[in-house]
C-alpha cells in the first residue's frame, strides 16, 4: 500500500507507517521563507560623511531558531493535519552573523566625538557589546528600554523589553539639547523589528543640530541620513525592497 506524505513523496507501509515529523516539515518551510541578501558583498558602500549620532537595529542572527506554537506538537497537531506556525527575524530580512557585521567599518562614518545608539534583543546583549567596542566605541548605559506591552515566548521568563544601548566615542556631542529624555518607553508592539518612533524623536531632541544617521534604516526619516539595504537607490523605481528581496 503506498500513500503520499506532506511533500507528495511516497510512504511505504511494512506493517507500521512511516513518522513524518515536525521538524521534516518546518524545516523545508523555514528553508523556502528565509530572505538573503540580493547584493554580491555584505552591504552597499558606507557613505563618505561623517557623523555625530549613528542610530542602528542590526539586523541579529539566532543560528535558525525559531519561535513556535503548539501547532508543532504531534500530540496537539494530529498527522500533521493543521499548518505549523512558525516565525523567524530571516523571513522579514537577510540577517548577518556578529562576527560579519564586526566587518563593517562603521568607525570611517564616526567623528571624533561621537555617540552609537545601538538596538539589542537579550539574547544578543553581550554580543552587541562587543559590536559596539569593534565599530571602535566604548560602552557607556542603556539609553531606552522599550516595553513593548506584548510577550514573547522565552527560555527563562517572559520577554517584554528590547534595549538601546549607547556607546560613545571621545566625547559627547555638543551642543546638547534636552536632558530629561525617559529610560522607559511604553509602546505597543506593531510589525516584526520595527522600532517606536518615540526613541528617535528623543535623540533628535537630545541632539537637534548634529549629523545623524541611521543604519540598516527601513526608511528616510526627516533630518536624518539613512543606510542599508531597503534604502539604495536602485529602489526608486517605486518596487519595494521586501518585494525585491523577497523574490531571491
Amino acid at each position: 500500500m503506498e500513500q503520499k506524505d506532506l511533500f507528495g513523496n511516497d510512504v511505504q507501509f511494512n506493517g507500521r507507517q512511516k513518522v513524518i515529523s515536525g521538524y521534516r516539515i518546518y524545516d523545508a518551510e523555514h528553508k523556502r521563507r528565509t530572505v538573503r541578501n540580493d547584493l554580491p558583498s555584505l552591504y552597499p558602500d558606507l557613505p563618505e560623511k561623517k557623523y555625530d549620532i549613528i542610530y542602528c537595529d542590526p539586523p541579529w542572527d539566532y543560528g535558525g531558531k525559531m519561535q513556535f506554537d503548539k501547532s508543532g506538537r504531534k500530540d496537539v497537531n494530529k498527522n500533521w493535519e493543521k499548518n505549523i506556525f512558525i516565525s523567524a527575524a530571516n523571513f522579514q530580512y537577510p540577517t548577518v552573523i556578529t562576527k560579519d557585521l564586526m566587518k563593517i567599518p562603521i568607525v570611517e562614518i564616526a567623528k571624533n566625538d561621537c555617540l552609537l545608539f545601538m538596538w539589542v534583543t537579550s539574547p544578543h546583549l553581550e554580543q552587541g557589546i562587543q559590536l559596539g567596542k569593534a565599530w571602535g566605541f566604548e560602552f557607556r548605559t542603556v539609553a531606552f528600554i522599550w516595553d513593548k506591552m506584548v510577550h514573547n515566548p522565552g527560555q527563562y521568563t517572559l520577554s517584554y523589553c528590547e534595549m538601546c544601548l549607547v556607546f560613545k566615542r571621545g566625547r559627547i556631542p555638543s551642543p546638547r539639547g534636552s536632558r530629561n529624555e525617559k529610560q522607559l518607553i511604553r509602546v505597543p508592539r506593531e510589525q516584526h523589528s520595527q522600532k517606536p518612533i518615540e526613541v528617535l524623536k528623543s535623540i533628535e531632541r537630545m541632539f537637534p543640530v548634529q549629523d545623524k544617521i541611521e543604519l540598516f534604516a527601513r526608511c528616510k526619516p526627516e533630518g536624518w541620513d539613512v543606510w542599508g539595504l531597503d534604502v539604495r537607490e536602485e529602489y526608486d523605481d517605486g518596487v519595494s525592497p521586501k518585494e525585491v528581496l523577497s523574490l531571491q
